[in-house]
């Protein structure tokens, strides 16, 4: 017993955030409703008989978060949670892995990397934008010269219709 009462306690930084997340999370799942929700639910009993439902039901889920959360404590004690997230503690603290400790993250560098990650990126997405803007010059510069040389054979088709007229006309 003792063993229990001590590892349930979770002393460690993860610890504590797994059973502070826990305890949150059953919380919201199981959270009383108000007084006046459940008298429209039982809106069919007396006063003194919702007084006493819903006094029953407080008690219920009271009962209710104690269990699951003593279960919860048995099953860490049990799968040993706890000693491993002490191990996953210790091990990144051993070996600067934590991204949250203040000696291995240095904001300045972040924040300059992310920078240069940046300006290397709008670099990249400029010289994207010049090329296709070019591409797009290039090709309405085409477009125009097939335009220019549709009416040139169009004219040319024109005054050669024109003349054959002509000269079917003089002919008669």
């Amino acid at each position: 017993m003792e063993g229990m009462g001590q590892e349930a306690t979770f002393n460690g930084t993860r610890r504590y955030d797994l059973k502070k997340s826990f305890k949150l999370a059953i919380r919201s799942l199981l959270t009383t409703c108000s007084r006046q929700e459940f008298s429209k639910v039982f809106s069919e009993f007396t006063s003194a008989e919702q007084e006493s439902l819903y006094r029953l039901f407080v008690q219920v889920i009271t009962s209710l978060h104690e269990s699951i959360e003593d279960e919860f404590d048995s099953l860490c004690l049990e799968t040993q949670v706890g000693m491993a997230l002490d191990m996953v503690e210790q091990l990144l603290e051993e070996q600067g892995l934590d991204p949250l400790s203040s000696d291995k993250s240095n904001l300045r560098d972040v924040m300059h990397n992310l920078s240069t990650v940046k300006k290397n990126e709008i670099q990249r997405l400029m010289s994207t934008l010049e090329r296709i803007e070019e591409e797009n010059r290039l090709a309405e510069t085409r477009i125009q010269l097939l335009k220019k040389g549709r009416e040139d054979i169009s004219d040319a088709k024109l005054k050669s219709g024109i003349v054959n007229y002509r000269i079917s006309n003089n002919g008669r």
